[in-house]
């Protein structure tokens, strides 16, 4: 489960994938047909492991239900500088 952002922190995009490398290169190359694509979606600026999928649904679920304002603070605790996540994922 991951949640990325454009260059201005300003929209936010909450998915699941199996395989978070692949999926985030492919936002940021603009190989997939979406909000994100349109909008210049890219940033990785948080993301959660699961060994079960429908338990990373659920949380995905969970969040998007969730206001823009607690969103926000589960990043800024974990991320307090908005920083690209996507070389820490792929090191």
């Amino acid at each position: 489960m991951y949640i990325l952002t454009d260059d201005n922190n300003d929209k936010l995009y909450i998915g699941v994938t199996s395989n978070l490398i692949k999926r985030i290169y492919e936002h940021k190359n603009k190989q997939v047909s979406s909000y994100t694509k349109r909008n210049n979606i890219h940033k990785l600026v948080y993301y959660q492991e699961f060994g079960d999928i429908y338990l990373a649904i659920s949380r995905e679920k969970q969040l998007k239900g969730r206001l823009r304002s607690r969103k926000i603070k589960l990043i800024e605790i974990n991320n307090p500088n908005w920083n690209d996540l996507y070389d820490e994922i792929t090191e």
